[in-house]
């Protein structure tokens, strides 16, 4: 099986970035396809996570400039692919184009979506304003047509499936990161968020519910990993606030695993997820998860009251509160964390490896027959 990943870059230490870091090793080393990743304007001798050395890593240049980025992109991916010829390919991109490929491209490969975030983030951030509605009605037309002409259409959770109304769709969630091991002692007066700092993962209303936290349990501290926001506007809102001392902001780290066990409770403040990845990540370590039931994902994994709590999407108060109560109830906190600990064997890398390899003889099998 030869497999041919289409993305824009696999060098930063994002999220989609991790998994396919995972996912395309796996692939190769396990099941001993023949795996290729096409990225573009990246550095791939820079790598943020490890992939195989058996991954073969194909960077293409293209021109910033809109009708020069254009050609260069069709022509260039056209032309990789006939080098390749791949068995099937996979495009990896939430930007329109990703889901524009089969229109721009003319395969006849099977191809694959990924979608790895919620199609909420076609609204932008903009005012609620008639002109941009109406832009926002117009990208979703085109993600619907791209969408429906790939071989199949994968989301991440139950949730984002309600958002295609594609006849092609299948849910295939993200895997753990990590085989499951040490976990935390949920001793550490400690809370953990992880994601860069941006709009979508709310870091801006979870400083607001610190208040009250910090109010009952001013020994406690709030670590925030993640990119920092060009202007630094999370720290600026926690500096604000005068909560310098209790909340700590950090830049990725390559181990996280080592920062969650050291961690005792995990919070997830997005107003909207593909999937929250580090969620799963938090319970491999034994540890409870707070989150808002954003769109989609933390529904999917979260067990309300068992392994974690989930919040109404928003309700900054009802946060806080949340974790007031976790914090301090370290019997509640610990029999949350070793639920936690269990329910995520479901998320193992052997056990969604299996459900792409399905996929994959099942597309390719139905290519043979046609």
């Amino acid at each position: 099986m030869k497999l041919l990943y289409i993305t824009n870059q696999i060098s930063g230490p994002g999220g989609l970035e991790r998994v396919l870091s995972i996912k395309a090793s796996y692939f190769a080393d396990a099941y001993g396809y023949d795996v290729h990743v096409l990225t573009m304007n990246d550095t791939p001798g820079q790598l943020f996570f490890k992939f195989s050395p058996s991954i073969q890593i194909h960077n293409i240049q293209v021109p910033s400039n809109k009708l020069g980025y254009v050609r260069s992109y069709i022509s260039k991916i056209n032309q990789t692919i006939q080098n390749v010829s791949p068995d099937l390919i996979l495009v990896c991109d939430d930007g329109l184009k990703g889901l524009l490929f089969p229109v721009l491209m003319k395969t006849k490969v099977p191809l694959i979506y990924e979608r790895h975030v919620s199609k909420e983030v076609a609204k932008g951030t903009g005012p609620n304003t008639l002109l941009n509605r109406l832009k926002t009605r117009i990208i979703y037309s085109l993600m619907k047509w791209g969408g429906q002409k790939f071989n199949a259409f994968v989301v991440l959770t139950q949730g984002n499936l309600k958002e295609w109304d594609l006849s092609n769709t299948t849910v295939i969630p993200n895997p753990l990161p990590f085989d499951k091991g040490k976990v935390s002692t949920l001793e550490n007066k400690t809370v953990i968020a992880v994601g860069k700092q941006s709009f979508q993962k709310g870091y801006d209303r979870l400083i607001e519910s610190w208040k009250e936290v910090h109010k009952s349990f001013p020994e406690w501290e709030l670590h925030i990993y993640g990119s920092e926001h060009p202007q630094k506007e999370t720290e600026k809102h926690v500096e604000s606030l005068q909560l310098s001392h209790s909340i700590k902001l950090f830049q990725p780290v390559r181990n996280i695993r080592e920062k969650f066990t050291e961690s005792s409770i995990h919070v997830l403040s997005s107003r909207y997820e593909g999937f929250g990845m580090v969620i799963i990540e938090a319970m491999a370590c034994g540890l409870p998860s707070v989150s808002f039931d954003c769109p989609y994902g933390p529904s999917d994994i979260i067990e309300n009251g068992k392994n974690g709590f989930l919040i109404p999407n928003g309700d900054i108060e009802a946060l806080g509160q949340s974790l007031i109560d976790i914090i301090g109830d370290s019997e509640k906190r610990k029999k949350m964390g070793a639920y936690a600990f269990e329910s995520v064997d479901r998320f193992e890398m052997p056990v969604i490896g299996k459900h792409w390899k399905d996929l994959f003889e099942q597309l390719t099998h139905n290519k043979q027959r046609s």
